[in-house]
């Protein structure tokens, strides 16, 4: 080994022995003392809100100052997706307890909440009370009216002023049903949809329909075909008892809203007054319908007249609580049956699409022409009660009422 590679390990060995030297001569070795300052918050935790009722409120301003009541906050809420779980955020069992807050911090003016008089009125008004329920009556005595002018002038006037009389009397009742309509329980906000043009076509196949049907069956149309007056006269008539049926469910429904303290309770406890308001307005449209039969003679009123009584009762109770799109289609769902039976026929006559026909052949041959209409009502009807068994049982529904 040369002199520079043995002068290299020497050193090593000596620096080596020295540090063994020094690491028994050293004294105790110190021991750590721990850091006891406080853990850093999280950025997430250093920025949640110490108050989040107050963002709630900020981005509900508008609603919460324009309540007349916390029940009318809680509907608005649920409107707008916030639940009894979603109000435990906002350190809150229910939603209710949650509008009541809000309500309480928005200040109010001496003269009270600001908005229009005519959405301001209640039950309790007695002007409102005298008003609506006179309406409700114009336009069956406008019908009656017509009635009896036509029973009148029979044999006294030609087919051409007897036409002239029945078209005044329907344009009087049309305009006396928009009156009743544009007042009490059954008046409905503003863009409620296209349910007009479609209840003008019901009721004109009330009167004419069965018979068109008949007469496409049976080879034509041909000529001129009689209507049934009837069934028109009867559903004049059930506006009184429509209105007042619609008048108790917003009634009971806004009590309910009141006495629950979660939505689940007060779905759970408008239902059954929904159903009951229902059963209510069949049972006074049954009499109504016997009695406008006697007076055309008492040939009897087809069922079709009765569902469709039901469809109007539902379409118009969903639109006054502001659900005009499920009544638009439920209405035009029964317009696009009853248009549908004879055409399907009309197509029918046409070389290999007989088969076109034949469902409304078998419908017929069943129960007559008025099994079109009242399986076209009857289901739309049915479909309508079943969404406002949902619809109308959400606190949402009401707060206009």
């Amino acid at each position: 080994m040369d002199a520079p590679a043995e002068r290299a390990v020497a050193t090593g060995a000596g620096a080596t022995g020295a540090g063994a030297t020094g690491v028994a001569k050293a004294g105790p070795v110190p021991v750590p003392v721990p850091d006891l300052a406080p853990a850093p918050v999280p950025t997430a935790a250093r920025r949640a809100p110490a108050d989040p009722v107050r963002a709630l409120l900020r981005h509900h301003r508008e609603l919460c100052a324009r309540a007349v009541d916390p029940l009318e906050i809680a509907a608005g809420l649920e409107a707008h997706g916030i639940t009894d779980r979603a109000a435990a955020r906002y350190r809150h069992r229910d939603v209710f307890s949650l509008a009541e807050e809000l309500y309480a911090r928005v200040p109010r003016p001496a003269t009270g909440p600001v908005g229009p008089p005519s959405d301001r009125r209640t039950a309790d008004d007695p002007d409102h009370r005298a008003a609506w329920p006179l309406h409700a009556l114009l336009p069956g005595a406008a019908c009656l009216a017509t009635v009896g002018a036509l029973r009148v002038t029979e044999g006294a006037l030609g087919t051409g002023a007897r036409n002239a009389l029945t078209a005044a009397g329907a344009l009087l009742v049309f305009f006396a049903l928009r009156s009743a309509l544009a007042t009490g329980p059954l008046r409905a906000p503003a863009g409620s949809g296209r349910t007009a043009l479609y209840t003008c076509w019901l009721l004109g196949y009330a009167v004419y329909g069965e018979e068109l049907l008949d007469q496409v069956l049976s080879g034509g149309p041909d000529g001129h075909w009689p209507g049934t007056p009837a069934p028109l006269l009867g559903l004049s008539l059930a506006v009184v008892p429509a209105a007042w049926c619609a008048h108790l469910f917003a009634v009971h429904a806004r009590r309910k809203l009141g006495g629950s303290r979660a939505l689940e309770e007060f779905g759970a406890g408008v239902r059954p007054v929904l159903l009951t308001s229902v059963a209510l307005f069949l049972a006074a449209l049954l009499p109504l319908m016997l009695l406008a039969d006697l007076g055309y003679g008492g040939h009897g009123v087809p069922l079709s007249a009765y569902a469709l009584g039901l469809l109007l009762f539902l379409a118009r109770l969903e639109t006054a609580h502001g659900l005009p799109a499920p009544a638009v289609t439920a209405l035009a769902a029964a317009c696009a049956v009853e248009a549908a039976a004879p055409l399907l026929v009309l197509g029918g006559r046409l070389p290999g699409l007989d088969l076109l026909a034949r469902p409304v052949d078998v419908l017929v041959a069943e129960g007559g022409t008025g099994a079109v209409p009242a399986l076209a009502c009857g289901a739309a009807a049915l479909g309508l009660l079943g969404h406002a068994a949902v619809a109308l049982s959400r606190a949402s529904a009401h707060h206009r009422h």
